[in-house]
């Protein structure tokens, strides 16, 4: 099919809320390392990287010749069968989790399935059923996920599950309370006991949260908050659960996982995205106390699949041998100095946050009223894809810019991009 045919087919046959950017569809074609190019040969800077997903590099060699031998000598047999490609991998993640004491893994195909397995398994560790995640939070598609979920756009259908709440967020740049970090004295974590007093049984299966929030826009909490909510949290019996689906594998620079930079250890971790470099994975890694306490039967069908598995441990591989978690901190801080020299030229961005390679803009129209800046960042999208950039949006209001490159870039791919978002601000 050309172009215009792929974009026929696209309306004709997909469901609609499956939204596409940009005012016309890009129709992708093919794609190497940091590139990506449209059906019409025409080369983009990929600095979303498929939603924080392509972590090595689009069409990693030495994470694909691994991938293709498996591929030859065993595709499938669900996790009614023992496999060496799924033991292996989840061996390794036993080896990495923090303290290492997160030792026991459940393999789901999405970051929605990993967390759903959490959920579960926390009720059934506690014997509570109450729930409690964060505002402006994203957890997945499914119902259950989508009650986790806290931007009503993200909820659909209607039916929601009961005993889940929504704490306020560590939202500095908007504060909830309308004071300033740190004479606040982290009002947002303190609130976490009244949240639970007033709006649970007072018993807690578990507190879900992304070290930083993707959907969210990045936001990035303080230092302090996860210890100080995470204590209140297991002083009413509940579990932490982090979701690394976004901030997992070395992308915040330095650690494995985002949480490890708040030192708080969590019960659960759950991820997906980067770990697969765009391979369908997800895990749930727990204590084993609390893996312990999922009883009775269960499956997974694609879950754990050798070529999979085969895959996500090429990728751990490949960032361990290459430093990718220091070039995460090396190069991120270099996108965050080029980042902040654009908020001086550009009083539209509001803020720069995020740590490693996972940084995000938050644009308003005005500084001091931070009016959320949301018809505006569609036209800067339509610029940045004009000038050969691939960037991502986010943010309850719709007005963050995303960005997460491929964990193997330079800093000469950092400087091409800043060139090209430069020129697409002075264009708006």
């Amino acid at each position: 099919m050309n172009k215009d045919e792929i974009i026929l087919a696209q309306k004709e046959f997909i469901f609609p809320a499956v939204f596409t950017y940009y005012q016309k569809p890009l129709v992708v074609d093919h794609a190497k390392a940091q590139f990506v190019y449209d059906i019409d040969g025409k080369q983009y800077l990929d600095f979303f990287g498929g939603i924080v997903t392509v972590s090595v590099g689009h069409c990693n060699e030495q994470v694909n010749a691994k991938v293709h031998r498996q591929m030859d000598k065993l595709q499938h047999v669900s996790t009614v069968f023992a496999n060496e490609p799924q033991v292996a991998l989840a061996k390794r993640l036993s080896e990495i989790t923090p303290n290492r004491r997160l030792t026991k893994t459940f393999f789901t195909n999405s970051g929605t399935e990993a967390n759903e397995t959490a959920i579960v398994t926390a009720r059934c560790a506690t014997g509570n059923s109450d729930v409690i995640a964060l505002r402006h939070s994203y957890h997945g598609r499914s119902a259950l996920a989508m009650t986790l979920t806290a931007h009503a756009a993200w909820k659909l259908g209607g039916v929601m599950n009961p005993g889940i709440v929504h704490a306020v967020n560590a939202y500095c740049y908007r504060c909830p309370f309308g004071l300033t970090y740190p004479s606040c004295e982290v009002k947002c974590a303190q609130d976490m006991e009244e949240t639970i007093r007033t709006t649970t049984s007072g018993k807690i299966a578990a507190f879900i949260a992304e070290p930083i929030q993707g959907v969210g826009g990045f936001i990035t909490p303080p230092k302090e908050y996860f210890k100080i909510a995470t204590d209140i949290v297991r002083k009413y019996g509940g579990l932490f659960i982090s979701d690394e689906v976004q901030t997992g594998w070395g992308r915040t620079g330095g650690k494995w996982f985002g949480i490890e930079h708040w030192e708080v250890e969590p019960d659960l971790i759950t991820s997906a995205k980067g770990l697969g470099n765009g391979a369908p994975v997800g895990v749930t890694i727990a204590k084993p106390e609390i893996a312990d306490s999922l009883k009775g039967l269960t499956i997974s069908t694609f879950g754990g699949n050798p070529v999979t598995t085969t895959q996500a441990k090429a990728v751990l591989d490949f960032i361990e041998e290459n430093k990718l978690k220091e070039n995460c901190t090396v190069v991120g801080a270099h996108l965050r100095d080029r980042l902040l020299e654009l908020q001086k030229k550009y009083p539209m961005i509001g803020e720069v946050r995020g740590m490693g390679l996972l940084q995000g803009l938050e644009l308003v129209r005005d500084p001091k009223t931070k009016e959320p800046a949301t018809k505006e960042i569609g036209a800067l999208m339509e610029r940045t894809r004009e000038n050969g950039i691939l960037v991502g949006k986010g943010g309850l209001y719709g007005n963050a810019l995303r960005i997460s490159p491929p964990m193997n870039i330079g800093k000469s791919d950092v400087d091409d991009f800043i060139k090209a978002l430069d020129k697409s601000f002075s264009e708006i």
